[in-house]
């Protein structure tokens, strides 16, 4: 059993130079690749699935097993739909059991030629790659924002181009603008029109870029503020006008008490002690902050109410239910209501379990947000902390250069 007792310092100051965010990481790669990409990436993310993603489009092999890493498997399955070969995608057992119709759908609607091997709507996935003449497909969009991503991405090197139509309410909106964004800095011609995302027909620009930090990342440094006595923070090269929706850390984090200077270098977080008595919020631009916010919540007694979690059953793990099960052993009872899309706690506690292991169920984001709880109460056991590798691989290394102390068990 490989589990990490992780024990908390009594105060924090330490300067943070956080990985590349994966999730521009992951776009750019694709991007790169349908340009030709001869041009240097540079600031790369060293985390599982960029590896992945990197080695995927680097090799493309006949089978390709991209592990946990769920941002790979749509991007990827998009991008050979367009190459003229062949390639099965396939990952890890909560991987086949994460569903990916909606994408597929809409790319067999476009031509695709992609077959499930085993379990309809499913992977592992074989794809037959062709020329795609594009044109209008409509999905909802309250689907994962990864299928909506995939299909922008490969938008311009089809034929006529594509007007993807997102039916009812759009979640995780910040992500899609993400993709755009980043699709206009290699030359795209991409734009909203209401609720139609509308892409020209055009070659992407072969150019060099690098990436920025990972806002995502961040906000377990902003939980450990939060939670410390005491704590000074400075993380370096992040942006206020990041192209990442996660940046809205900040302003969250402002209401349970946290600063945030802004500097040519990145920024600097501060606890300033004037957490709000009742937090409540919509995550449904931000649903991988859900972790971290509603751990920090608890632990600083604020109850709340966080809506917008629907994407948060068919992540790594069903993450409401993993939220639930962790923070019981901690003694809090949170509950869910609308099929996990809504996540609350009105402050009823249960016993503290003494000796508490806490599962990370093959999720990073649970390894992460539940660690700076060591700062409630006093140390911590977290189960397989190398899960972490999916996003931070730094992460352990830069708690002990905070002042953490740890011992594998």
């Amino acid at each position: 059993m490989n589990r990490l007792l992780l024990s908390a310092p009594s105060g924090i100051s330490t300067d943070i130079l956080l990985p590349a965010s994966k999730s521009i990481c992951n776009r750019v790669l694709i991007i790169h690749a349908l340009s030709g990409g001869k041009q240097p990436l540079s600031n790369l993310s060293d985390c599982d699935d960029t590896k992945v993603m990197i080695e995927a489009l680097k090799s493309r092999p006949t089978t390709i097993d991209i592990g946990a890493a769920g941002t790979a498997m749509r991007f990827l399955t998009a991008f050979f739909s367009t190459q003229s070969s062949c390639h099965i995608l396939t990952g890890t057992d909560r991987m086949q059991h994460r569903p990916i119709a909606p994408l597929v759908d809409a790319l067999r609607s476009l031509g695709a030629n992609i077959v499930y091997e085993r379990n309809e709507g499913f992977p592992p996935l074989r794809i037959s790659g062709s020329t795609l003449c594009g044109g209008e497909v409509s999905m909802p969009g309250n689907v994962s924002s990864q299928y909506i991503s995939a299909l922008l991405l490969i938008a311009p090197i089809l034929q006529n181009g594509l007007n993807l139509h997102l039916t009812g309410s759009i979640i995780s909106r910040s992500y899609i603008n993400m993709t755009i964004s980043l699709m206009q800095e290699f030359g795209a011609q991409a734009f909203w029109s209401d609720s139609d995302i509308i892409i020209k027909p055009s070659t992407y620009i072969d150019r060099s870029y690098s990436m920025e930090s990972d806002w995502s990342a961040a906000s377990y440094w902003y939980e450990m503020v939060a939670l410390s006595s005491v704590a000074s923070i400075r993380l370096t090269q992040l942006s206020r006008d990041s192209y990442q929706g996660d940046s809205r850390v900040a302003a969250v984090f402002e209401k349970l008490g946290v600063h945030t200077e802004y500097t040519s270098q990145g920024v600097n977080l501060t606890k300033v002690n004037t957490a709000v008595s009742y937090f409540e919020d919509d995550f449904s631009d931000i649903p991988d902050l859900a972790q971290t916010v509603i751990v920090t919540c608890a632990l600083l007694g604020v109850p709340f109410r966080i809506t917008g979690l629907q994407t948060l059953k068919i992540k790594e793990t069903d993450r409401v239910l993993a939220l639930e099960k962790e923070l019981c052993k901690l003694g809090f009872v949170l509950k869910d209501e609308a099929e996990g899309s809504v996540m609350f706690w009105d402050g009823e506690r249960s016993p503290f379990v003494e000796g508490a292991v806490i599962e990370t169920y093959e999720d990073h984001r649970m390894a992460m947000a539940f660690a700076p709880a060591a700062l409630k109460f006093g140390s911590i056991c977290i189960d397989h902390p190398q899960v972490v590798n999916k996003s931070y691989v730094g992460y352990w290394n830069d708690l002990q250069q905070a002042g953490f102390q740890m011992e594998m068990i």
